[in-house]
């Protein structure tokens, strides 16, 4: 080899496109870009769903259903795989299981509002449970297993207005509504003497 014959791979390189240079380049005028307007500029790629103004179809098509906020969310777990977790030894038998316990286990991912015992499968091990919400069929089939189901009860999601303490303007109202009766009080009592 020699210094005249080194030179890139084959496609290392690309010959740089002359853009406008006359009708006869094939690339001349709007240069490949169509015609004027926004399209035409750089940086353009197009608003999804636009329709040029025509109300798009993401808009016309009617609105169903709602995402409830106050919706709980429960890590469930079946019978049938508390059976699979006494098999494969994660779980003992005639233990208390809890949530914390499953989550230990990797049977569950923690859950804000906890766990929900469903009846799909089968259980034939003797487990005391503490969740926060199970079917009627689940506690059925572990009471016949020879274990027990404590439900816990679901926690209040949120404080209504009726139960909530009063806030620092209502606080003040009857602050300033007892120095009022106290004054008005002070001054009947000035007028008698």
């Amino acid at each position: 080899m020699k210094l005249n014959e080194i030179r890139d791979n084959e496609g290392a390189h690309h010959r740089f496109k002359r853009l406008g240079r006359g009708p006869g380049s094939g690339k001349g005028k709007t240069a490949g870009k169509g015609v004027k307007g926004q399209k035409a500029r750089a940086g353009h790629h197009g608003m999804f769903g636009f329709e040029g103004g025509q109300m798009p179809l993401h808009m016309r098509m009617p609105k169903r259903g709602f995402n409830n906020i106050f919706a709980r969310q429960y890590s469930i777990v079946n019978l049938g795989t508390l059976q699979k977790a006494v098999d494969a030894g994660k779980i003992a038998s005639g233990a208390t299981v809890t949530a914390q316990s499953l989550v230990d286990a990797g049977i569950v991912r923690p859950a804000a509002d906890g766990v929900r015992l469903l009846g799909k499968g089968e259980l034939k091990a003797h487990l005391n449970l503490e969740v926060t919400h199970a079917s009627g069929s689940a506690i059925e089939a572990v009471k016949k297993a020879g274990g027990q189901v404590k439900v816990l009860g679901k926690k209040p999601r949120h404080v209504t207005r009726k139960e909530a303490k009063p806030g620092k303007r209502a606080q003040r109202r009857v602050t300033s509504a007892k120095k009022r009766e106290e004054r008005a009080a002070a001054a009947l009592a000035a007028k008698k003497a």
